[in-house]
């Protein structure tokens, strides 16, 4: 592992060895670039508090650690009287890891604001799709009239569920999937949902930012 910027401490990560820098010596959100997609270094990276955003032009990973991390703890999810309408009556099927990589490839494809594409590209895919088969990686799915119209993803890592992206194809779809990611933490002991980083949606449904000292404490305190 290799300094590349002493001034914003970024690391230029090695292909023979799988570590990380120490998060107490980070002092920017982006914390090293290089490396590749084995499962142990992804895995290594999320018991670190880091995680890849997307690839640059030159083929480099990007690896980030915010500095103000977006978390939702499961009992503090905003319930509202229109989404629980929503749940109640609009006749969505809920499952879970029965199509992953349809939910993860439908992520892909979602245009969001701001974004002029996505960082989840095939590299992404064939990544997480793996660490699924090795049962670290899960999804939520939200069917309508045997349809995949919404759903998430992410690894559980220390107990802590590190939400990578959300659909929807149908209004509110995503909100339900998070409302029954958030019933599944709670009935398997998982403390935190990491959102990673601010937005107005997540916002919405209860989730907040604290430090990424106070993240990583927490990360340690769940390790299991």
């Amino acid at each position: 592992m290799e300094l590349l910027d002493k001034e914003h401490l970024i690391y230029l990560l090695d292909f023979d060895n799988f570590d990380f820098p120490s998060l107490d010596m980070m002092n920017d959100d982006l914390v090293a670039v290089g490396g590749d997609f084995h499962p142990q270094r992804l895995i290594n990276a999320y018991k670190n508090g880091i995680f890849p955003w997307f690839i640059d032009e030159y083929n480099h990973i990007h690896w980030f650690s915010p500095q103000k991390r977006m978390v939702l703890y499961p009992e503090e999810f905003k319930l509202t009287k229109s989404l629980k309408r929503t749940i109640n009556n609009k006749g969505f099927v809920i499952k879970s890891n029965t199509c992953f990589e349809e939910v993860i490839k439908s992520c892909s494809n979602i245009k969001r604001k701001h974004e002029d594409d996505t960082w989840i590209d095939e590299n992404f895919i064939i990544a997480y799709t793996n660490l699924h088969k090795l049962g670290i990686a899960h999804s939520i799915e939200v069917f309508m009239d045997e349809k995949l119209v919404g759903g998430l993803y992410g690894l559980v890592i220390n107990n802590i569920f590190c939400g990578e992206s959300m659909f929807s194809l149908e209004r509110d779809a995503s909100k339900v999937a998070f409302y029954y990611l958030c019933n599944q933490t709670k009935q398997n002991n998982i403390k935190l949902i990491d959102c990673q980083v601010y937005n107005d949606h997540l916002a919405s449904l209860g989730a907040k930012e604290i430090t990424r000292k106070h993240y990583f404490e927490l990360l340690k305190s769940t390790n299991s």
